[in-house]
């Protein structure tokens, strides 16, 4: 609009992406204008999801060639060619989507293993949850992000991210908490940056990430790392899936223990909010319910055991953390 045009008259563009930290429609909307002002024919993402999802708006707003370089393994956002959109309050409002998926993809494994550990956990969190969400996705008709059936290769794919983050992820976190970069920490980068993106786009997604819309709606959750809030939504989708007697209660365990293993805790007390009061939980799962990723399932979720599935969830994994700092 001419309001965006006199607004970054004479703004650079590194001005506009430092303002608020979210990929928020109105910034994106200025960055292009700002970037078209300047003439630039291409863009570059230096940074993590925020950075990656802005430049990722101006790369579409001005159909320029786009590359990547994460400074963190957060998610994998550097692969996808999905732009997540949040509001003020960082409630997520929904997704947009680049026309293909970023020309090039730079990663430096050091840089990354030199970042705050913190970061590196999330990433996996969020790489874990394509094992599960791909299966229920190809087994209940769902669509992946290219408008197609997922082919049994992102399957495939999504099991391996899963394999890789198992066998290596112990030993790999070990080595970033010293900052350092070795065999495992090469290949749980590729499972969460590659592997992942590679998978959840052809696979598609299921509850463990609607319900990051969910989790977004309650100010204190909001503020947890992506990775974060679907490493909680991959716990509480195996736990309705064990509800409903789709999978045993010791593969729930197993991923528990794998969580252990890594370090990442996901309880609500460790993403931010002790425990959830009726007003919260309601509007947690209404939320979650209305994204589309949740009719990737055998049957309709209906509210009440959603509810079920995120206090028994909580729950479980309440009890492990208070296991390991006794």
């Amino acid at each position: 609009t001419d309001a965006d045009v006199e607004a970054v008259a004479g703004t650079s563009v590194q001005d506009l992406f430092v303002q608020r930290g979210e990929a928020h429609f109105r910034e994106l909307e200025a960055a292009a204008v700002a970037t078209a002002l300047e003439q630039h024919d291409g863009v570059l993402a230096l940074g993590g999801g925020k950075a990656i999802d802005t430049a990722k708006g101006v790369a579409k707003a001005i159909s320029a060639p786009l590359v990547i370089a994460p400074t963190i393994a957060s998610n994998d956002s550097a692969t996808s060619r999905l732009i997540v959109l949040y509001d003020d309050e960082h409630r997520l409002l929904g997704v947009d989507l680049l026309a293909r998926n970023p020309d090039v993809v730079l990663v430096d494994s050091l840089h990354i293993a030199r970042a705050p550990l913190r970061f590196f956990r999330a990433g996996m969190g969020d790489a874990l949850s394509k094992r599960f969400e791909a299966a229920q996705c190809m087994a209940n008709g769902g669509l992946n992000f290219h408008g197609g059936r997922p082919p049994a290769t992102a399957g495939a794919l999504a099991d391996r991210c899963y394999a890789v983050i198992e066998a290596h992820g112990a030993s790999a976190t070990a080595a970033v908490a010293l900052g350092q970069v070795d065999e495992s920490v090469e290949a749980v980068i590729e499972a969460t940056v590659l592997l992942s993106g590679i998978g959840f786009e052809s696979g598609g997604l299921s509850l463990a990430h609607a319900l990051v819309r969910g989790l977004s709606t309650v100010p204190r959750l909001a503020t947890s790392l992506h990775g974060e809030a679907v490493a909680f939504g991959t716990v509480t989708q195996i736990v309705l899936e064990c509800l409903t007697g789709q999978r045993a209660g010791r593969e729930l365990d197993q991923h528990l223990d794998l969580l252990d293993r890594i370090g990442l805790r996901v309880s609500l007390e460790s993403l931010g909010q002790a425990r959830l009061g009726p007003p919260e939980l309601d509007s947690l799962v209404a939320t979650t319910l209305q994204a589309p990723y949740t009719a990737h399932f055998p049957q309709r979720i209906e509210p009440a055991l959603l509810a079920q599935a995120v206090l028994e969830a909580d729950a479980r994994l309440r009890a492990r953390e208070a296991h390991h700092t006794s």
